[in-house]
Parts: C-alpha cells; structure tokens; sequence
C-alpha cells in the first residue's frame, strides 16, 4: 500500500478547503435549478407566452424565493434559449425565428425517428404513448385546444423516451420547451393540432405491431408538414406586419 507524498497531501488539503468553501452554493444552486425546472414547465404549458415580460417581484414572491435565485434560474434558461435579456428592460420569454423552427425540427427528426426506427416488438414503453394518445383524445372531447397541443407534446416526448436514455429525454424536455414558444405563432390551435391526432394513433398501432420502419416513415412525413406549417405561419407575420 502506498504512502502519500508531503506534496499529494497538500494537494489534498487545499483541495478539501477549496470544495468546503463551495459547500454553501449548493442549496442556492439546488434552488436555483428547481425554479428554472419550475419556470420551464409553466414555459412550456403556454403559462408564459412569448414576450411575456417575467416580473421579479411577482414571480419571487409566488414560489417563495429570492431575488438572487431567481435571478440565477433566470440565467439557467437564458442559457437554454427560452429567456431572453434586454438592458434597462428586464428578462423575457424569447420570441423564436423562423430559423429557430428549422433547427428545432432537425433535431426532432434525429431523435425521434432514431427512437422508432429500430423497434421490432412492441416496447415497454409504448404505454406511455398510448396514455399520450388517449390524452389528446380527451382533450379533443372537451374541446381543449390548448390541453391537445400539450397532449401533443407528451406523445412525442413518449416516443423519445423509447430510446432509454436519460441524455435524450433531457434534451428533448428542453427542445420541447422551446417548441411550445414556436407553436404560440398558431392563430388557431385546433387547426394545427387536431389533425395529428389520427396519425399519433396511427404510430401508436406500428409501434404496437413492432414495425419501427412503418412508425418512422409516418413520423418523418408528420415532421416535415408541421415544420413547414410553421414556416408558413412566420411567413405570414412578416407580410402581416
């Protein structure tokens, strides 16, 4: 067994001071990244809509923190493109650009065709699609057009989640996030949406039946329609405007 050498145990105790020195940020950083986590979700519901102005003194007050903790969950999603800071203004929710739509899309046809494409039994997971599936329905029945985008995204976020990997659903709960921003663009969200609906529960049966290249080529196909209704819809700002 070896001995530590004079210069080892130095290095040792200096770094020991240096981490307990640290020790107090890690509640404020804990914090921190629970309101972000906080604010992201309500971002991603469409509490906050894009533009929205985010208030310190209100928003503080409601979750119970401090300034500078919200402050710090402010940067976090800054960081993730959803907030945006504007000098002797203050922090908003960021207005996403038609080049912003084409990069999220790329992403979600990466991931979520890559998530389906090797499926050849029906996965354990497919019950959580299918939660998904009959969610929008629900929301269809109650004329809840803004519950059946949300139940939308659930379904997708299912669908990624049949890859296993905890990296992927973090990235997809973050470009998700920023879809929602996109998707406010829509002046009429039963349009948008309500469509898919028959095709998410057509997936839902390839993925049962095991076809994973059958789930993939309806997917992509889906993809590339809301992608470019999206554009079309930004399109149309700027000749509106």
């Amino acid at each position: 067994m070896g001995t530590a050498v004079p210069g080892s145990v130095r290095q040792l105790s200096l770094q020991g001071r240096a981490l307990a020195a640290d020790r107090a940020l890690l509640d404020r950083i804990s914090t921190a990244e629970r309101v972000a986590d906080v604010l992201r979700t309500r971002i991603a519901e469409g509490f906050f809509p894009p533009g929205t102005r985010l208030a310190e003194d209100a928003i503080g007050s409601g979750l119970g923190v401090s300034r500078n903790t919200l402050r710090e969950a402010f940067q976090l999603l800054t960081h993730e493109r959803l907030l945006t800071h504007e000098l002797n203004r203050g922090v908003f929710v960021r207005v996403l650009t038609v080049s912003d739509v084409a990069d999220l899309y790329r992403v979600r046809k990466l991931v979520e065709c890559a998530a389906v494409r090797g499926i050849d039994t029906p996965p354990h997971g497919a019950k959580r699609v299918a939660d998904a599936v009959v969610e929008g329905e629900q929301a269809k029945k109650q004329l809840d057009w803004q519950g059946l985008g949300t139940a939308n995204l659930h379904f997708h976020q299912a669908l990624t989640a049949l890859a296993g990997s905890p990296r992927v659903d973090e990235l997809m709960r973050r470009i998700f996030a920023e879809l929602r921003l996109v998707f406010h663009l829509m002046a009429d969200p039963r349009r948008f949406h309500e469509p898919y609906l028959a095709t998410n529960r057509e997936i839902l049966g390839r993925i049962d039946n095991g076809d994973g290249p059958g789930a993939e080529q309806l997917l992509a196909a889906y993809l590339d329609k809301a992608q470019q209704q999206l554009v079309d819809a930004y399109a149309q700002r700027t000749t509106d405007g």
